[in-house]
């Protein structure tokens, strides 16, 4: 009997389960409605489906991969659990006080400050200090933590959170403290820094801890019941966990680090791309993930994801290494309205999945770019194939009403409008994460999936001047498929401050072996064998008084003088390059970090079958679809297809219909089909 992978991505509408046979490459894919009350009973009654509809036994499933919204969620809704916080004492308002910083983009007149996730009555501090060398200043007051402990029981508090100064540089303090929480509190979830966030900066460092202990047993209860769930259908393979690094954790280890899962899906999108580019000859790619609510880009150069130390979950810093995912409110649900001066704007308000846009007949009131696109002829009036019928009439009714008579303006002028306004949002957030980080995005291939993603590829991509965009073969299911191509990959870090010159090359490989170490644990607990195993060394560095940092790979396999000469050399280089220039100045080494891989077996999607007929045996039909360069309705060709066989070319203006997506080729663009059922798109 052949073995199987399964890939699950739990989203808000539909959780898309991939099952891939090892054996052939060939994969099945469902969709079955997400159950929000309780993720993992839409999870089971997925995997339950395919594999009842394959023949596939659950003994014949060797790993399950896994992109969960869970946490997110919680953190972006604030249905976490309520938290206890101990810190040192003095800093009992470090939340409050956060960051000076604020965003004013919003509204330049009044700024509102965010909630704090934990309120002051709920941080306790206690005495006992460590100095940034590690040095015990004076010592930890326990009968202070014990109190503060039985205080937190008695207010029915079971998730703490705990965050001392200069805890990365010397954690005994933080261990010891969960030491005496489990005397009283022996069931408590709780997150140390020290396990968290090892590094420097007090309010980033304890945000980052209390939000791993907001969302704990939340997480934890998911996957502790998901793993009980399979276990009891006979499934043994392992639960592998997306992380926002795009690589996957086990169990085990997301149940204590939970808020390193915090963009698993969107990591998983990425994931995906890059193996999209990887099937097609690619080397450097943005990935354009559009669904019915947002839209996720992210850059790839040389197929590595770019990683950033300076993410958000909502309104929160979290400094851990996770892709450099830029995500605005568009998708096929953003609502399009008028403000008080009549200026056309596109989201980020959604109609969402209830009621959705109007055509889908459930109640919405509001154009969105769905009905838009309807308008325009670029999508047909049934989809889902077959499974939902569309509203023409009302979609026109919305936009007429709502948008065109009050501006003036013609209906399909004022749909195409929408699409205008939308594709240039998103054209923003692609410059974001490569103009203002230093990269041409001509330079690149636009890998767009989701459901809505390759609709309006070409016309972003003709706001940059790209000029390949890529289809995978499935689009809707994307990141379910990317979830099967990752690796194990965490990361680990330690604030180390080295200023020049005298940089001590012996105290930083007694860190670096120190974090090395640890990965090697984990490697262990994942149970990675030794020639599966590789670990990379970097460093966040930074000119003297600069107030940030960036981070390189660090040279050679131990710290020497060649080495820091190197790395410094390196930073040097990037720092050009992220800003365009470079200081004759001292440079401070910061925080030392290892990343840990552990390399899954590859995976190989089996190539198209050669049987697939030619362009006009997947001709289903022609309609009038509205293309503004061609001066409005042109007569368009619609093709089925998954019968479009490797090879063939199609030129536009011609609409690839697809169960899950729809691909829209412009006038002048032509498309082709490789072995693996990419669907590449050029200027003719």
């Amino acid at each position: 009997m052949d073995d199987y992978a399964l890939a699950v991505d739990v989203g808000g509408t539909f959780t898309d389960v991939v099952l891939l046979n090892l054996a052939t490459g060939e994969f099945r894919l469902h969709k079955t409605p997400s159950t929000p009350d309780d993720p993992s009973r839409g999870f089971i009654a997925g995997v339950t489906r395919i594999l009842e509809a394959n023949g596939v036994a659950f003994s014949q499933v060797r790993r399950i991969f896994h992109g969960t919204t869970i946490a997110t969620n919680a953190i972006l809704e604030g249905k976490g659990t309520p938290v206890g916080v101990l810190v040192s004492e003095g800093f009992k308002y470090v939340l409050e006080i956060g960051r000076h910083s604020m965003d004013r983009m919003a509204n330049p007149h009044v700024w509102v400050k965010p909630e704090r996730p934990v309120p002051p009555e709920r941080v306790l501090e206690v005495s006992g200090r460590t100095a940034f060398d590690g040095a015990i200043l004076s010592a930890l007051d326990e009968d202070a933590v014990r109190l503060a402990t039985e205080r937190f029981r008695s207010e029915g508090i079971e998730s703490i959170a705990v965050s001392l100064n200069h805890s990365y540089a010397n954690p005994a303090h933080e261990r010891r403290i969960r030491e005496l929480v489990s005397e009283t509190m022996p069931n408590a979830h709780l997150s140390l820094s020290s396990d968290v966030l090892p590094v420097f900066r007090e309010y980033e460092r304890t945000i980052t801890t209390v939000l791993n202990a907001y969302v704990m047993p939340r997480v934890s209860g998911y996957i502790e019941n998901l793993n009980t769930d399979l276990r009891a259908l006979g499934m043994e393979a392992p639960l592998l966990i997306m992380k926002s690094n795009g690589g996957v954790i086990g169990a085990e280890t997301a149940i204590r680090q939970p808020v390193y899962t915090a963009l698993s899906g969107p990591a998983a999108g990425v994931m995906s791309a890059i193996d999209v580019a990887r099937s097609t000859g690619v080397d450097d790619c943005i990935s354009f993930d559009m669904g019915g609510t947002s839209t996720d880009v992210s850059l790839v150069s040389r197929r590595t994801p770019t990683v950033t130390l300076n993410g958000k979950l909502g309104d929160w810093p979290v400094q851990l290494p996770m892709l450099d995912i830029a995500t605005i409110g568009a998708g096929g649900g953003s609502i399009a309205w008028l403000t008080a001066a009549g200026n056309l704007n596109v989201g980020p308000r959604s109609a969402g999945a209830a009621p959705g846009p109007v055509c889908y007949g459930l109640g919405g009131a509001e154009p969105t770019v769905t009905d838009a696109n309807l308008v325009l002829g670029r999508i047909d009036d049934t989809i889902a194939g077959g499974a939902l019928t569309l509203d023409v009439n009302a979609a026109r009714s919305a936009i007429q009403d709502k948008i065109a008579s009050p501006l003036g303006l013609d209906l399909h002028r004022a749909a195409h409008g929408i699409l205008q306004i939308v594709n240039n949002n998103m054209m923003g957030a692609i410059r974001n994460v490569s103009v203002e980080r230093g990269h041409d995005p001509r330079d690149f291939a636009l890998v767009a999936f989701g459901g809505a993603g390759p609709m309006h590829a070409i016309g972003v991509a003709r706001l940059l001047d790209m000029t390949t965009v890529i289809a995978p073969p499935s689009p809707g299911v994307a990141s379910a498929y990317g979830l099967l191509v990752a690796d194990f990959k965490n990361d680990y870090a330690r604030t180390s401050v080295q200023k020049a010159p005298n940089y001590d090359a012996a105290a930083m490989e007694r860190v670096y072996r120190g974090l090395e170490d640890e990965a090697a644990r984990w490697l262990d607990t994942e149970s990675v064998p030794a020639d599966r195993r590789s670990l990379v060394r970097s460093a966040d560095l930074r000119y003297a008084h600069q107030g940030f940092e960036v981070t390189v790979d660090f040279a050679g396999s131990a710290v020497d003088p060649a080495g820091l000469d190197d790395t410094i050399e390196g930073f040097h280089a990037e720092h050009g390059r992220l800003f365009g220039f470079s200081l004759d100045q001292p440079v401070e080494i910061v925080t030392l970090r290892v990343t840990a891989f552990g390399h899954l077996d590859s995976v190989s999607v089996a190539s198209l079958s050669r049987d697939l007929g030619a362009p006009s045996d997947a001709l289903v039909g022609r309609r009038q679809v509205y293309f503004d360069d061609a001066g409005g309705f042109v007569p368009c060709e619609i093709l089925d297809r998954a019968n479009l066989g490797p090879g063939s070319t199609v030129d536009g203006p011609a609409i690839l219909e697809n169960v899950d997506s729809t691909v829209v080729i412009d006038p002048g663009w032509q498309a082709r089909i490789d072995d693996y059922g990419n669907c590449i798109m050029c200027p003719a």
